[in-house]
């Protein structure tokens, strides 16, 4: 396992467990426990505390973009896996000034995330949720913008091909 993916991992479960305990918990506490016990042998312990310690420094801006950008679902109502990869993954994308974390990488570590620790439809929510994020934010300079277009449109999974597609609008098939 790479080991910026395992950073992201032990990020979640840290952001997960203080969201849970509604926030009232030490966030540096957490972090460490989580790093003491699941990333020993990191060698860059630094990344995943930069990435909680951006997401709680920004919670408020980054819950604002994803209720702006999910209006259908009420940030309570997001479960809490699917709200802490959103944060980090708008965190890492559009506030974080690394220049190591393409978008694409970004993106597509949020979806993986989603895939693999929220629901059945976690990852499509997700993608959804940066697709609005990144179609709607003025001034993204057009590179950017077509390399956020390629990753959102390589996420989508080949069972889930759309019933119909029009330019602005894609309708896919429920699933039971």
């Amino acid at each position: 396992m790479a080991s910026r993916h395992l950073c992201r991992m032990i990020a979640l479960q840290s952001l997960y467990e203080w969201d849970f305990w509604n926030r009232e918990k030490d966030i540096n506490d957490i972090v460490a426990r989580n790093l003491d016990n699941y990333g020993a042998d990191l060698s860059d312990k630094e990344f995943p505390k930069n990435l909680v310690n951006g997401v709680v420094s920004h919670i408020d801006e980054i819950d604002e973009i994803i209720t702006k950008s999910a209006p259908e679902r009420p940030l309570a109502q997001i479960n809490i896996v699917d709200r802490n990869i959103l944060r980090m993954g708008l965190f890492e994308v559009l506030l974080e000034k690394a220049d190591d974390v393409p978008v694409k990488v970004a993106i597509n570590e949020s979806v993986e995330l989603a895939k693999n620790y929220g629901g059945d439809k976690s990852y499509s929510f997700v993608n959804g949720v940066l697709g609005t994020v990144f179609r709607t934010i003025e001034g993204i300079n057009e590179e950017v913008k077509e390399e956020v277009s390629e990753v959102l449109e390589e996420v989508v999974m080949e069972e889930e091909k759309p019933i119909e597609e029009n330019e602005d609008t894609k309708v896919f098939e429920e699933k039971e």
